[in-house]
């Protein structure tokens, strides 16, 4: 279906059940975080708060929680858009003129993706003077430095070359018309701040709080660099998006958005911004980041303030990562032709974890593959990547264990890379967008004599029940597919890992991992988090054996992973007792 706008997809998910009014007063310090947090959890609405404090303006949350309402807002599921544009690019490589006959949906999608533009728009109905105090804005956890936004989508223009970008980063407000914009390594609009200060300019920008579900979803997306995020929305929605003038700035805004902020960004001027509860489910740590400063301030008649929380997975982000990797992922094979498909895991923040099968032709094609993803746009930000052969379901952790079991073998498949950069939001090496990567090949190969490992020798296996004896700082032990150990411990987890990779008993298995008490190890979800989240790949990574050639490490056995918060480490995320016991006595309140 087509949505215009945020609030026609609204009344049109509470026309099927699949939005619910919340007319109880609710603070947006907190409580509306946790009732968000739980609704999605259970399983509930989308939500729509008409009586939140401080604010005559009701607040949207959840509102893409769930598989459900994301192929509504679609109009299909989103794997089926990523299979249509695949088959259309590789039927248009090379073009010929029945090819856009039998195309020519897709090429009236390209062409209504060019958009147009409107004089009089709905968003610019009320003109109103800067005041961010007006909306309900949320503090969503209790160590934030503040209330932020967390769904505008900024929309710059490269003082270079005019080209847009449409990004969601989180806006801390320091007052009725300041907040920080913090771009985070490999974003749009940061590289457009970086040119203007290159060029001693400021940068005018606007913020749309509320669009239509496509370009919201075109605007979560990692679009290659340059690539327009409006034009991809108007390809999702299959019309044009209309686009306005903007009343203080001399750039095009979306006509159909509930909110438009309006602003400059000036070069070189910095301020401290957060801390902020990150979906890495803890605290990403204060720093310096542009400020900006709003000049106007527009939005429709009875505007709704869209908004979402993040943290510890899963949580709304879920469903909108995993929907925009459906669509852009096949276009992977578009750069690598060797590589069949690629999933990044929610569990671990998206960027800590990806797989990726590949096609091999010859030997360690799929390591080339490997290093020419993490140079692509925002892939370079990947911290660990698993390769397996095609026809491996990337997204069944059970199957891509189950691959590392049998082809995994560090002195051949285990590669390092040490000091490159990382997601602004991964805290694990103390050093903002520093840190080290990994990549493990776990494809099926044909090694020679000389490659294959030794036959073992028939040696006792460790009961899981008998690995706490170990050591009694080991809390509990659990083996997932009788490949990866992974040990709670209540502190000195770099000690342990050392020991347990060089127990006999237990080298048959191909990867241990210390978590902390927090982590629920029997639980997939949580256990994917508590790994993949905390430990540097340089230095929390140990193996039984390691040694050098020359230069060259070398690294046998089974593989070890200190990955137990550490000192220095930023807190994880906790709803203080008292929100969640007031949430506990009012939850019948909310949903009656």
């Amino acid at each position: 279906m087509n949505f215009p706008s945020l609030s026609d997809f609204l009344r049109y998910l509470e026309s099927i059940g699949e939005l619910r009014r919340i007319s109880a007063e609710v603070d947006p310090y907190l409580e509306v975080s946790e009732i968000a947090i739980r609704a999605l959890r259970e399983n509930k609405p989308a939500i729509l708060f008409e009586n939140v404090r401080g604010s005559r303006f009701p607040l949207a949350i959840n509102v893409y929680g769930s598989e459900r309402r994301i192929e509504h807002a679609l109009g299909r599921h989103p794997g089926e858009i990523g299979k249509e544009l695949i088959n259309f690019a590789e039927s248009m490589m090379p073009p010929r003129l029945g090819t856009f006959w039998h195309q020519k949906k897709m090429v009236y999608k390209a062409l209504v993706s060019r958009g147009k533009r409107v004089a009089f728009a709905d968003s610019q109905r009320v003109v109103t003077a800067p005041d961010l105090d007006a909306l309900p804005i949320q503090t969503c956890w209790p160590g934030d430095g503040g209330r932020f936004l967390t769904l505008g989508q900024v929309i710059t223009y490269d003082p270079v070359n005019a080209k847009r970008n449409v990004g969601i980063y989180r806006m801390h407000v320091y007052d009725t018309k300041t907040t920080g914009m913090h771009w985070q390594i490999q974003k749009g609009g940061g590289f457009h701040y970086h040119h203007a200060e290159q060029l001693g300019r400021d940068l005018p920008l606007a913020v749309a709080l509320g669009t239509d579900p496509a370009l919201l979803l075109a605007s979560v997306a990692a679009l290659p660099e340059g690539m327009d995020e409006v034009a991809f929305g108007a390809f999702l929605r299959g019309a044009s998006i209309s686009m306005t003038r903007a009343k203080s700035i001399p750039i095009q805004v979306p006509a159909n958005a509930e909110f438009i902020l309006e602003g400059i960004v000036h070069q070189k001027e910095r301020r401290r911004e957060g801390p902020f509860g990150d979906h890495f489910g803890h605290y990403s740590h204060s720093a310096d980041f542009p400020v900006f400063r709003l000049t106007a301030m527009t939005h429709r008649r009875n505007p709704v303030y869209p908004a979402t929380v993040v943290g510890i997975p899963p949580m709304e982000d879920k469903f909108l990562g995993d929907a925009t990797q459906e669509i852009l992922g096949p276009l992977a094979r578009m750069l690598h032709t060797e590589v069949r498909d690629v999933w990044a895991y929610y569990e671990s923040g998206f960027h800590n974890l990806l797989v990726v099968s590949v096609n091999a032709r010859y030997k360690k094609e799929a390591m080339k593959a490997a290093l020419g993803l993490l140079g692509t746009g925002q892939l370079s930000l990947t911290k660990c990547l698993v390769l397996v052969s095609a026809g491996v379901n990337v997204r069944d952790w059970d199957a891509v264990l189950k691959e590392i079991s049998q082809n995994f073998d560090p002195h051949f498949d285990y590669v390092l890379l040490p000091r490159v950069p990382l997601d602004t939001l991964d805290f694990t090496s103390f050093r903002m967008e520093l840190g080290s990567k990994m990549i493990l090949d776990a494809t099926r190969k044909q090694r020679s004599e000389s490659e294959s490992k030794p036959k073992s020798k028939s040696a006792s296996r460790a009961r899981v029940s008998d690995i706490r004896a170990v050591d009694r700082r080991i809390l509990d032990a659990y083996v997932w597919d009788n490949c990866f150990l992974l040990v709670k411990v209540g502190e000195k987890g770099r000690a342990i890992v050392e020991k347990l990779v060089k127990r006999k008993d237990l080298q048959h298995l191909k990867m241990i991992a210390a978590v902390s008490e927090d982590v629920d190890i029997r639980d997939r979800e949580n256990a994917i988090w508590g790994v993949f989240t905390r430990f540097d790949c340089e230095r929390d990574v140990t193996f039984s054996e390691q040694s050098l050639i020359g230069i060259s490490p070398i690294y046998k056995g089974v593989m070890g992973i200190d990955a137990t918060w550490k000192a220095g480490y930023p807190e994880v995320l906790k709803m203080p007792e008292e929100v969640v016991k007031r949430v506990d006595g009012r939850w019948n309140e909310y949903w009656r």
